[in-house]
């Protein structure tokens, strides 16, 4: 059996529910009837379970239905995760261990001296949560373990650590791997504008813990990475960082990507006017400006962390782009991050369904989608005010709307969700300064859409080594285009990104249907059945070790 827990599993919030639902696929190809997830039972008795699960009991779950579940002391259900492949799923609800949290804390001190008074914010949650899956694995595992077999548990990121520390002490038996998606330390220093790659030979993890008051969750982390059979990352990238911070070097198993989702052929073409008639109609309504229908479109989109990920950069760039590129063809740069969000804008909603009441004058915040709590203080917006970007004229070509809300295709004014918005773009920027893989520049080539990222991203190391010798890509920088990100380069990083968006706009870049098969191509040989094998090899390790 390999029983794998994360916090997103059937619960959608960030790059790991595309990792394991991308992935889920293949490994039911390659392990047919032996693969269950474990996550979070967040819906109370009576609520409605998550969209993405589906109640049955899978034959591999039999016996453990039929025998173990009944006495498990904790309230479980049993499915199906409604992705490719549909693995089998168990939710469970964890918060009856608030009780036993002391308890459970004064154990994990005195067998690893782990100080969880330290923690804060999610770090109960999440640690309850693990011990739950922990003894949820543990349990299935007791019921349909076969004579000769060897188990996997695969514990992903610190929100699950405890759950492998726990299992260490009472089941210690059971082979585990620890994936760190993204060192807790690590992003801590990126997220607090200090220089993490110049400095990080010089870097102790438990050190810069302390000053960054993470210390709760990068010991468990910490802890998790050195008790586990295999500890693994997802980039070379990630890897230098693991073995400076955590004190133990991971191996490296990349992300792979599926694009069974991207449509094909005519339904290709239709999604992507679909998506372009939405974004023209909300930039025109925003503006004031007709958008043609050769206007060119750029976004950048994921999570909101202003300088992980580049917004900065982004934003800097489109304003330069701005000062240079004054008539002609429009561009509407489009940063689609959910922040603070209060509601969608009645005004705009309006309009968007009552286009005969347009005119030619922008709106009172003219790049702004949807209104947020903090809509003074918001770094974005901030950011606009003090650039000039915040003010839209309908003679100008360059736009800027953000989209601040989470796209799941009900936000009240997009009203599509990412992957349909995002098949719309002819280019995607993403200059991340910590971006451990990537997923966001993987997606947008899987969608034929070229894009802009760095060499902090472990996909654009990836994508630089596979292209390398290739002589379209050192000709043309496409369908990458990896700019060069270091400590003290952000002119030039900014540079670069509107050297590349100008030729764009003056179509000195390939023709669309050219960039978009280049695109996809670079995509194809991400999948994950060119990178599972990764995967198969940790297996064999650890049952090799055992």
């Amino acid at each position: 059996m390999i029983l794998e827990t994360s916090w997103e599993v059937c619960n959608k919030m960030g790059g790991i529910y595309t990792v394991l639902s991308s992935r889920a696929r293949v490994m039911m190809e390659r392990h047919a009837g032996e693969v269950v997830f474990v996550g979070p039972l967040l819906a109370a008795e009576g609520e409605p379970y998550p969209l993405d699960f589906e109640p049955c009991v899978p034959e591999q779950l039999l016996p453990w239905v039929e025998r173990g579940q009944r006495d498990f002391p904790l309230r479980t259900v049993v499915g199906r995760w409604r992705i490719p492949g549909e693995p089998a799923v168990v939710l469970v609800d964890f918060s009856p261990l608030w009780q036993e949290r002391d308890a459970l804390y004064f154990e994990m001190w005195s067998q690893y001296g782990l100080q969880g008074d330290k923690g804060y914010g999610d770090y109960d949650e999440c640690c309850l949560f693990a011990v739950a899956a922990a003894r949820t694995m543990g349990s299935i595992e007791a019921f349909t373990h076969r004579d000769g077999d060897r188990s996997i548990l695969i514990f992903n990121e610190w929100q699950t650590a405890m759950g492998l520390l726990y299992n260490r002490i009472y089941a210690p038996q059971l082979a585990s791997m620890f994936i760190t998606h993204a060192t807790t330390v690590g992003r801590s220093i990126a997220g607090n504008g200090k220089e993490l790659y110049e400095y990080m030979p010089h870097y102790n993890g438990d050190q810069m813990a302390a000053e960054l008051n993470v210390e709760a969750k990068h010991a468990v982390e910490k802890r998790a990475a050195h008790e586990a059979s295999v500890f693994a990352t997802v980039s070379k990238l990630t890897a230098r960082e693991c073995s400076q911070l955590i004190e133990r070097t991971p191996i490296v198993l990349p992300n792979g990507f599926e694009a069974d989702f991207v449509p094909q052929g005519r339904a290709f073409g239709a999604a992507r006017k679909r998506a372009r008639k939405r974004l023209a109609e909300v930039a025109r309504a925003l503006t004031g400006r007709e958008i043609e229908e050769d206007a060119l479109f750029v976004s950048l989109g994921g999570r909101y962390e202003y300088r992980n990920k580049g917004i900065d950069l982004f934003v800097e760039s489109i304003a330069r782009l701005r000062e240079r590129h004054r008539e002609g063809r429009s561009v509407v740069a489009f940063l689609l991050v959910p922040a603070w969000v209060a509601e969608p804008r009645a005004d705009l909603a309006y309009l968007l369904k009552h286009p005969k009441e347009l005119t030619h004058e922008p709106m009172q915040h003219p790049t702004l989608t949807h209104w947020l709590h903090n809509l003074e203080s918001d770094a974005t917006q901030s950011h606009l005010r003090h650039l000039g970007l915040d003010r839209a004229r309908a003679d100008e070509a360059v736009h800027f709307v953000f989209v601040p809300c989470y796209l799941d295709g009900h936000d009240g004014i997009m009203n599509m969700s990412y992957y349909d918005l995002l098949i719309g773009m002819d280019m995607t920027v993403y200059p991340s300064y910590y971006e451990p893989w990537g997923y966001t520049p993987l997606e947008s080539i899987a969608f034929g859409v070229p894009t802009i990222t760095t060499g902090f991203a472990g996909f654009g190391l990836w994508a630089e080594e596979e292209l390398e010798g290739d002589s379209a890509f050192e000709r043309e920088r496409l369908p990458v285009c990896l700019i060069r990100r270091t400590d003290h380069n952000r002119d030039e990083a900014i540079e670069a990104i509107v050297s590349q968006l100008e030729r764009l706009v003056s179509g000195e870049l390939p023709e669309t249907a050219k960039m978009r098969r280049l695109a996809q191509d670079l995509a194809s040989r991400a999948a994950w059945k060119h990178f599972y094998r990764y995967y198969e090899d940790a297996y064999r390790s650890i049952t090799d070790h055992f």
